[in-house]
Parts: structure tokens; C-alpha cells; sequence
């Protein structure tokens, strides 16, 4: 039988890191091809790390769904009752009541959570927060007595502090990982920021645009479904313990509960009072995109500061302090790119800081509670919010915009004595430096 080659090369050729290998089998040459090198594969950065564990993705998507609502139930509520009943006054004192409520129940239902495990309680609470939504705009719809608007929203007070859902998942996730902690935390922040940037944009335009209850609806089907993607992911919930929970997060985070009251009291001072300025300037129209941008540059700080190495808290409530005094000096100069431009910067200062004493948070809370802690501290912020808010609107009316502006220069005093003054540094956090 004639000798068969699979090519014309001689095979005397020379081998080369190029040509390939030869050798003689028999009768046969073969052309032994070398293996083509692995295209090097690009490193992940902290984030891709953290998407490429699996159910991350489904949980997150969930999660954010579900968010978006948080920045949008209050100005629906407020736009629609008010524009149904005409009456701000009555729209003010029924998301009042809402947010008293929701400091009450809150806390309840993320014992239960930590309790019963999240699937259980978490969409069952929802379930109720929607059908109050819907019997709010049934009630506003048609004129039923005002008793009912404060019944209907309160029932909303059961709805499930998803943020916290969805830490306590990291958490579970990346127990002895805290670098890859610290990134969830910071994107979770930014998460955050991103709702309350774009929900009421979009609640605002809901109601104006499509008709008064259009944002309530959207809200409560959104976090409906949210919720729905989110506790369908059932790889990634934290396990309920058996262990005895022994300890109270309250009596654990107090230091730290009086913390979130004052940047709560920042937050909330800083949106009135720039409400206020810019409808003295004739440009109330332009107050949610001046105000989103405090948001974005929460947002951004808050992922940039997930690839970085934590800061002590410390030294982020100090960079916080100072920041919050820019607004007043811009409000001022009278200009408006100038005040654009300090509530970005003061917003920068915001996710580090959340970012940081949420993790310590999450150090000081009993084992078997965290959802439950982190919903003191929640609570602890809208508790703030609301106070700042008051006192903002009071200083409008007696002093002017301007002056409210040096509110949440003056709430963030309290937050800087407390990481300043030894005892109470040591109280927030007994390894603080």
C-alpha cells in the first residue's frame, strides 16, 4: 500500500516555535499542530466579582425593582390626594402618619423576618403594603371620608425594608470575604440613592402626565413584582438560625441609632431648604434635577468607594461636616450652577459615610437579627428626616432659604461630636481608632 502524507514539507524540515512538529508513523507523516495559546482573559474588577456568584444577579435585579417605589409612595400620595382633595395640608399629615406608622411596624416585621426567614414574612408584608396602596387611591377616587386616606396609607407601613432584604443576603454570602463586603455595601448605598434619584422624577411625571393616582399604581405593581423576583431566589437566603437570640439591637445600637438621627436631620434640612431657595428664585420647576444631583453624587462615591479601601468613620463624618457648609456659601452667590455644584460635592460625602456605619451596623447587631437592626436604622434616618425637614420649613418661614441651608451644616455637628469625643467614639465603635 502506498504511503499516504498530509503534507508536502520534508520531513528532515527543521521544527520551528512557528511551523509545526513533525514525526513519521510508519509509512505516515503527521503534522502534530501545537495548541493554541488561551486568549488571556481580561481580570475581574470587585463588581464583576461580586455578579459572578451565582443567584446574585436574580436576587439584585429583585431588589432593585422593588426599591424604585421607596422614592416614589410619598410624592404620589402628596400629588395625588392633593390634587383630588385639594388640600396639601391633608396630603402632609396622611404621609405623616404613614412614616409614624411605618417607624412602629417596621422594626416588627424585620423581627419576624429574622425569624421566620424572608419568603415567609417578606411577601406576605408586601402583599398587605399593596393593598393598602390601592385602597388609598379607591379611597381618594371616591371621596370617602379623610379617616380612611390615614387607615389606607398606614397599612403601607408593612412593607418590608428591601434594602436591608437584600444586605443581609451579601451578608450571608460573603461571610469571611470583607473586602467583597464592603464593595456589596457600597453598591447596595448606591442602590439606594438611585430610587430616591429616580423615583420621584418618575412619580412626579406619572401624575402629571398620565393621570393623579398613575405614580401610586406604578409603585405598588412595582414592588409587587420586585418583591415576587426576590424571594424567588430561594438559593440565596440567609439560613434562619436555631440559636437562642440573645441581646437587643436597640440597646446595641444606640450610639449608633443617635448617628443616623442627625444624618437623617442633614438629609432631610438640605431638600427643604433647597426646595425653598430655588422656588424664591423662580425655578421650582427645576428642583428635582437640581435636588438629583445631591443623589448622583451619593450614587457615584458610593461605587467608587466600593473598590476602595474602607475609611474609618471617623474621617468620613469629618470630610461630611465640611462638605455640608459648601451649599450655604453657594446659596449666597445667588448662582444657580454654583449651587449645582455644591450639592453634587455634599452629596459625595454621603455614600462613604452610610456605607461605613452600616457596617458597623451589621458588626454590632446580636446574631439572628440583622434585618431587624438594620431597620432601627432606617428608622432612625426617616425619623431625622422628618425633624430636619420641620425645622427646615420653620427657619423658611422666619429666616429665609439661606439660612435653612446652614441646617445640615449644624445637624452634622451631633454626628461629628459623637466620632470626635473619646467616650462616645468608643461607644459607636470600641475599635475606633
Amino acid at each position: 500500500m502506498p504511503a499516504t502524507t498530509t503534507a508536502a514539507t520534508p520531513a528532515t524540515a527543521p521544527a520551528t516555535a512557528r511551523s509545526p512538529r513533525m514525526t513519521v508513523t510508519g509509512t505516515t507523516l503527521v503534522i502534530a499542530t501545537p495548541p493554541r495559546p488561551r486568549p488571556r482573559t481580561r481580570p475581574r474588577g470587585p463588581y464583576g466579582r461580586l455578579f459572578a456568584l451565582p443567584g446574585t444577579r436574580a436576587f439584585t435585579a429583585g431588589n432593585l425593582i422593588a426599591r424604585l417605589p421607596m422614592g416614589m409612595f410619598g410624592i404620589s400620595a402628596v400629588m395625588m390626594i392633593a390634587g383630588q382633595r385639594g388640600s396639601y395640608a391633608l396630603a402632609g399629615a396622611v404621609t405623616a402618619t404613614g412614616l409614624a406608622a411605618t417607624a412602629l411596624v417596621a422594626p416588627w416585621t424585620a423581627r419576624l423576618v429574622d425569624r421566620h426567614g424572608q419568603a415567609r414574612i417578606a411577601l406576605p408584608a408586601t402583599l398587605i403594603a399593596v393593598l393598602g396602596s390601592l385602597s388609598l387611591v379607591v379611597c381618594v377616587r371616591t371621596e370617602a371620608p379623610a379617616w380612611t386616606l390615614f387607615a389606607s396609607y398606614a397599612a403601607t407601613a408593612t412593607t418590608p425594608n428591601i434594602g436591608g432584604l437584600s444586605r443581609a443576603r451579601w451578608t450571608h454570602l460573603l461571610r469571611g470575604s470583607p473586602a467583597a463586603h464592603h464593595t456589596a455595601m457600597s453598591f447596595e448605598q448606591a442602590a439606594d440613592e438611585l430610587s430616591f434619584m429616580f423615583g420621584p422624577v418618575l412619580a412626579a411625571l406619572l401624575c402629571t402626565a398620565v393621570f393623579p393616582e398613575a405614580g401610586t399604581l406604578t409603585g405598588a405593581a412595582l414592588l409587587l413584582t420586585g418583591m415576587l423576583v426576590f424571594v424567588s431566589r430561594r438559593a440565596t437566603e440567609p439560613p434562619v438560625t436555631a440559636a437562642p437570640r440573645r441581646g437587643s439591637p436597640l440597646r446595641a445600637l444606640a450610639p449608633l441609632l443617635l448617628l443616623f438621627l442627625a444624618l437623617g436631620a442633614v438629609f432631610g434640612s438640605m431638600e427643604v431648604a433647597s426646595i425653598a431657595h430655588l422656588e424664591q428664585q423662580g425655578l421650582g420647576a427645576a428642583s428635582g434635577l437640581v435636588l438629583a444631583l445631591q443623589a448622583a453624587g451619593s450614587c457615584a462615591a458610593g461605587l467608587l468607594y466600593g473598590t476602595l479601601r474602607p475609611r474609618s468613620l471617623r474621617a468620613c463624618v469629618i470630610v461630611l461636616a465640611l462638605l455640608m457648609t459648601l451649599p450655604w456659601a453657594a446659596a449666597n452667590t445667588g448662582s444657580l450652577a454654583a449651587l449645582c455644584a455644591a450639592l453634587l460635592l455634599a452629596g459625595m460625602a454621603t455614600a462613604p459615610t452610610m456605607v461605613t456605619a452600616m457596617s458597623l451596623v451589621h458588626a454590632r447587631t446580636p446574631e439572628g437579627r440583622l434585618n431587624e437592626g438594620m431597620t432601627l436604622a432606617v428608622t432612625a434616618i426617616l425619623a431625622g428626616i422628618a425633624a430636619g425637614s420641620a425645622c427646615a420649613g420653620l427657619t423658611v418661614d422666619h429666616a429665609g432659604p439661606v439660612a435653612a441651608y446652614l441646617l445640615p451644616a449644624a445637624a452634622a455637628l451631633p454626628a461629628l461630636v459623637l466620632v470626635l469625643v473619646p467616650a462616645a467614639t468608643g461607644r459607636i465603635h470600641p475599635a475606633a481608632e
